[in-house]
């Protein structure tokens, strides 16, 4: 029987209402703590844009005990006075009207990050409460809001010898349901990074919520080039100096103005931020596809001209952007972005303009620069060698099968089901765990392939790829998984999501030291050779329980030394004289089939946490330090953290 369909269905949403049914559209994923961030960046953002406009010194950030946030800036203040079609004030008309700005006519604010007029009126929608205080024309102004809608008109409430703007808000949970804390560090780095894009900008950052209030100042005069060399502090650079860029050129709506900040390293990865009027744009975009054209076609001129490529005849875009650290922001008077969440610039005319102020500069800077210019180009051409060894020791593998996926290795309990996007692998530590999972599983959407023994350190043989693909243990995840294998764009044989044989990569080790270690490993291998993998949030760890607690035919299991002490406790109380049963788990070999699928198999009930990458440049120091050849840095990372860990079984 269908659902009757007729124009009674058809629904209006009226005002900010369209904004607190589909959050999605305006603020990112409500469910994974982007939306919820999100909302802090929209009120910054205009903070920011009263920065850019010339107007405030300051941005202040705080995280309020009863989980609010404010965001004090400096700037002229929101306008109070009336507006002449809506008969409110023009601070109302901005809280509570979707598409509402001064930002449209390029007069106000010549360039700003808050374009679609949504931003600030989008948080009010999703917000429990919201209170706005504006200083201006001598007088301080208030109005509240809960859920979108006014509690009173904007009306003075004294006097003030100052101006600028006060928001304060507290996210309304029953739309952020999953993600309902806000991560100090995240906000941070996120502060951290628009202080960097604006030279002289403060910003401050409060966390009232714990027993001591946490305060960071941001300021840096240094700008792009300062943020290039907090990039790359613990990294080896091929020149001291950071190339700087500054460049502008008449564009369709306007001057367009380019900033570039570029340094190589000792990288293998290179890491590249994008930004258009000082928002970061996480997909790239025209201005990432303009820095890369220029680069490619600058090196390689200069190199050919002066005869220094040694027996190479060309350089990839791969091979000059190795080891790259740099920052493209690009300020725009009316760019266009792929959504309201600002992740890709599509504006078409960016691109030339980028390439255009990118080739005419850096060429200059390589003419007044020679032992610079050699440097860079030696660094791509050992590049440039180094992947064709790389293309040689992966031709070498594909003709024995592995690259292609062809003939799954035989240690694998492939599944039913060939549709990915209900299958899952589970990569399994040890062989007797193997065989607990292999009868524990669901035949029909799971398969579960053992590895034995540790698997090799690919951080320390980067540059050794046959060495990396002639790995007994590797080739059977390479194998298994079917997709390939690379980080390289446009390769072939390079690893494509797409071909996955899984949609879910499910990493299930032991709970103890070993087998952190061998967690540690695989995803090392991943995040350098399968990356997009860990990018399309195809990856997870499964956590097996630590422990087991009986009462008669009662049993539960737990994850830590806290909750068993706190389930022992709970059923002692309640049945005084029982027998409890406290069982520890010290490998899943332990465990019996029947109980591997209760705890850590069953979808209806395990536990799994999704690798997910917040910052893939701090990601990739990260694996670097953890992984690579450098103990100093690594022990200084084991001293800093070593505080912060509560338990450690070993």
């Amino acid at each position: 029987m269908s659902e009757k369909y007729d124009a009674k269905a058809i629904q209006v949403l009226e005002g900010l209402e369209a904004v607190r049914k589909r959050p999605g559209m305006y603020l990112g994923d409500p469910h994974d703590g982007s939306a919820l961030h999100h909302c802090i960046w929209e009120v910054v953002d205009n903070a920011v844009d009263e920065h850019l406009a010339g107007y405030n010194p300051t941005v202040e950030v705080n995280l309020e005990k009863d989980g609010s946030v404010t965001v004090i800036d400096h700037g002229r203040g929101i306008p109070v006075g009336k507006h002449p079609e809506e008969k409110v004030s023009a601070a109302e008309v901005i809280m509570t009207k979707l598409h509402a700005g001064g930002k449209f006519d390029n007069e106000a604010y010549k360039v700003a990050g808050g374009l679609h007029g949504v931003g600030v009126s989008a948080v009010n929608a999703v917000s429990e409460s919201l209170i706005m205080t504006i200083f201006r024309d001598g007088k301080e102004w208030r109005q509240e809001y809960s859920r979108g809608e006014r509690k009173a008109a904007l009306k003075s409430v004294g006097k003030s010898e100052t101006t600028g703007t006060i928001i304060n808000f507290k996210p309304d949970m029953t739309i952020f349901s999953d993600v309902t804390d806000f991560e100090f560090e995240q906000i941070n780095t996120r502060m951290r990074r628009t202080a960097f894009l604006n030279a002289g900008l403060q910003i401050m950052v409060r966390d009232f919520r714990g027993e001591d209030a946490v305060e960071i100042e941001h300021k840096y005069d240094g700008g792009l080039s300062e943020y290039v060399e907090a990039m790359n502090e613990k990294k080896e650079v091929a020149h001291e100096e950071v190339l700087h860029i500054l460049g502008s050129k008449q564009g369709d709506k306007g001057e367009v103005h380019v900033e570039v900040a570029l340094q190589w390293t000792d990288a293998y990865s290179e890491s590249i931020h994008c930004f258009t009027n000082i928002i970061h744009n996480t997909d790239g975009g025209t201005h990432l596809s303009g820095l890369k054209s220029s680069l490619t076609r600058t090196i390689n001129s200069y190199a050919q001209s002066r005869k220094l490529l040694k027996n190479v005849n060309s350089l990839s875009g791969d091979d000059v952007r190795e080891g790259l650290s740099a920052v493209v922001s690009i300020k725009h008077p009316d760019p266009s972005f792929n959504a309201q969440t600002k992740s890709k610039l599509v504006t078409s005319e960016v691109s030339g303009i980028v390439e255009q102020i990118v080739n005419d500069k850096l060429g200059e800077y390589f003419e007044e620069n020679p032992s610079v210019a050699r440097s860079i180009v030696d660094k791509a051409v050992l590049a440039s060698k180094a992947r064709d060894a790389a293309r040689k020791a992966r031709d070498l593998t594909r003709r024995k099968g592995v690259l292609e996926g062809g003939g799954l290795p035989g240690q694998l309990a492939d599944c039913q089901s060939k549709d990915p996007g209900e299958c899952e692998i589970y990569i399994v530590e040890g062989e007797s765990a193997g065989g607990s999972a292999k009868t524990a599983r669901d035949r029909r959407t799971q398969a579960v392939l053992p590895l034995r023994g540790k698997i090799l350190n690919v951080e320390r043989q980067q540059r050794n790829l046959t060495k990396v693909f002639s790995n007994e243990q590797i080739q059977r995840m390479i194998r298994a998984l079917g997709a390939g294998v690379g980080n390289e764009d446009e390769v072939e044989g390079a690893f494509d999501p797409e071909k996955l044989r899984y949609g879910k990569i499910i990493i299930m080790t032991d709970a103890d030291i070993d087998g952190a270690h061998i967690r540690t490993l695989i995803l090392t291998f991943m995040w350098r050779f399968m990356r997009r993998a860990i990018v399309n949030g195809n990856v997870y760890i499964a956590a097996p329980p630590l422990f087991s607690i009986s009462r008669g035919k009662h049993t539960e299991w737990v994850h830590s030394e806290k909750d068993r002490d706190a389930a022992v406790k709970r059923l002692q109380k309640e049945a005084p004289t029982a027998k409890i049963d406290v069982q520890r788990y010290k490998g899943l070999g332990e465990m019996n089939p029947d109980q591997l699928w209760k705890t850590t198999m069953d979808p209806d009930a395990r536990t799994m946490m999704k690798v997910e990458i917040k910052d893939a440049e701090e990601a990739d120091v990260l694996f670097a330090v953890l992984m690579g050849e450098d103990v100093p840095d690594r022990r200084s990372f084991i001293e800093e953290n070593a505080t912060k860990v509560t338990s450690l079984d070993v």
